[in-house]
C-alpha cells in the first residue's frame, strides 16, 4: 500500500500529483516556469480539499530532484522537505534524467538517451539500457559533431527530451539514432516513486540536495570581464 505527494518542478512545467497503490488520483500542473513556487503550495492544498484526503494520510513524498533548472530544483525540493519534516513522512528523491527515460523501459532500443537543455550547446545527459540501468553516469556535455559517437557505432540510441533540438545533424541523421517528441509524465515518476518506496529507497532529509551535475554560477555584480 502506498499513497503517494509527488512534486515535479525540475524543467518547463511544474507538475503536483497523489497517487494510492501506482493509480493517479488527481494531478495539477502550471506551465509558466516563473511560477512554480507560488504554483506548488495551492496546488497540494487543492488536491487535498479536492480528495479529502489529510496531508497526514500521505505516506511519503517523491520528488524530481534535478539535473534541470537551479531555481526549480530548490523549489521543488525545498517544499519537499518541509512536507516530509512537518508530518515525518519519508522523502524520495527521483533523478530527473531516470524519469525522463522511463517511458521507453523494455523498448527495442538499445540505449536510452535522455538530453535536458543547459543553454547554449551544453546539455545535461545520461545513457540507460532497455531495462533502465544507468550505463553512462550522469554529466554535463558541450555538444559536437563527435557527441554519442562511440554509443551510435554500437547500437541504435533513442534521444528524449528537451535538448533534442540541439543535437548536431551528425546525430539526427545517423543511422542509429532515434528521435522522439514523446515525454515522460507524472504516471513515470509514480512508477519510480512506487518502487523507491516499496524497497524503502528513501533519502535523508538532513542532506539530501537538489542534484545539479555542476555547480551554479553567478557573475558578481560590477565584477570586470576577464581580458
Amino acid at each position: 500500500m502506498s499513497l503517494l505527494l509527488h512534486i515535479n518542478t525540475a524543467l518547463g512545467n511544474a507538475i503536483t500529483g497523489i497517487s494510492n497503490n501506482g493509480e493517479i488520483l488527481i494531478s495539477k500542473e502550471n506551465a509558466n516556469q516563473k511560477e512554480h513556487s507560488s504554483f506548488l503550495q495551492p496546488s497540494i492544498l487543492e488536491m487535498m480539499e479536492e480528495t479529502g484526503i489529510e496531508l497526514s494520510k500521505i505516506d511519503a513524498v517523491t520528488v524530481i530532484n534535478g539535473p534541470g533548472s537551479y531555481t526549480g530544483l530548490r523549489v521543488g525540493l525545498s517544499a519537499a522537505k518541509g512536507l516530509c519534516f512537518s508530518l515525518q513522512k519519508p522523502l524520495i528523491a527521483i533523478s530527473t534524467l531516470e524519469w525522463m527515460a522511463t517511458p521507453f523501459k523494455f523498448s527495442e532500443f538499445d540505449a536510452i538517451c535522455p538530453v535536458i537543455d543547459a543553454r547554449r550547446m551544453e546539455i545535461f545527459t545520461a545513457m540507460y539500457d532497455r531495462n533502465l540501468a544507468c550505463i553512462s553516469e550522469p554529466k554535463s556535455l558541450i555538444l559536437d559533431d563527435d557527441s554519442f559517437s562511440e554509443w551510435l557505432e554500437s547500437g541504435t540510441v533513442l534521444f528524449t527530451g528537451n535538448a533534442v533540438g540541439k543535437l548536431p545533424q551528425t546525430i539526427v541523421s545517423h543511422r542509429n539514432a532515434r528521435i522522439t517528441d514523446l515525454g515522460s509524465t507524472l504516471q513515470d515518476q509514480v512508477i519510480l516513486g512506487v518502487q523507491a518506496f516499496e524497497k524503502k529507497e528513501f533519502s535523508d532529509l538532513a542532506y539530501t540536495e537538489p542534484f545539479y551535475i555542476k555547480a551554479f554560477y553567478t557573475p558578481l555584480v560590477g565584477s570586470k570581464k576577464m581580458q
